[in-house]
């Protein structure tokens, strides 16, 4: 049996030396690294984390932008009939678009509630302006020429805004889509302050604020949505304007 006495003792300063050594700053998991931007590996392995908020972000979007769109639809055929409407529907849409976002959701929480619902208020509200003025526009730049022929031809006022003012604004029509689809997932994500879920909860958790990975992944799933929407918005443009594909060529 080895006696005590010949068994070395350690220096002082030497027990736990490698466990101190394993916790350097070359050593520590990058996460836990400060100035450390990305982390490959944590954004691999919590990627799963994205993808219930990653859906309320498209469904809030989705959601607000068809009611918008509905609304601001209806806006514009009432100005075309009513001229007079034109300015001040113009000038209401644009106030609501002037709210700042949060102050949008804070001030509808007394009156909604938390969830979903303040949220699309929110949301559709904002889109207004862009999808008004820009049915606006589209309806008011057909020439006034294919309408005469319209006319000519024996068509009603509603047959020539249905087959053909409607028809050829499409581009302009789909260019406020776009517009406003885009801006609608960048502001959704500050539905996490109507407690609407949504993107914005991996943004602005506490836990995330100083962890850069986790907001640069979440903004990053962001702009591919919105690049995703506007390149479906662009085929649907171009299926839906056979003349323009023509005129190219």
């Amino acid at each position: 049996m080895t006696s005590l006495a010949a068994t070395p003792l350690a220096a002082v300063g030497e027990v736990g030396k490698g466990f101190i050594h394993e916790r350097t700053g070359e050593t520590l998991p990058c996460q836990a690294r400060p100035n450390h931007l990305f982390c490959w590996d944590w954004a691999t392995e919590n990627i799963h984390r994205y993808g219930t908020p990653t859906l309320q972000q498209f469904e809030l979007t989705v959601i607000s932008v068809l009611i918008g769109f509905a609304i601001a639809f209806v806006l514009a055929l009432l100005a075309r009939r009513f001229r007079l409407l034109q300015w001040p529907l113009l000038a209401g849409t644009g106030i609501l678009f002037a709210i700042p976002s949060v102050a949008f959701f804070l001030l509808l929480l007394p009156i909604t509630g938390r969830g979903r619902e303040t949220a699309i208020i929110a949301l559709s509200a904002y889109t207004l302006q862009i999808i008004y003025r820009n049915v606006m526009q589209g309806l008011a730049n057909v020439p006034e020429s294919a309408k005469q022929a319209a006319r000519g031809m024996g068509l009603t006022d509603r047959q020539i805004l249905w087959k053909v003012e409607l028809p050829l604004a499409i581009p302009e029509i789909i260019g406020g889509l776009r517009i406003a689809t885009v801006s609608t997932v960048a502001i959704a994500t500050l539905a996490v302050f109507a407690h609407a879920g949504g993107l914005g909860t991996q943004i602005y958790s506490e836990a995330n604020l100083t962890f850069p990975t986790a907001i640069i992944l979440a903004g990053g799933i962001a702009m591919l949505m919105a690049l995703a929407f506007d390149v479906v918005f662009l085929t649907v443009q171009r299926f839906a304007t056979p003349w323009r594909r023509v005129e190219a060529v």
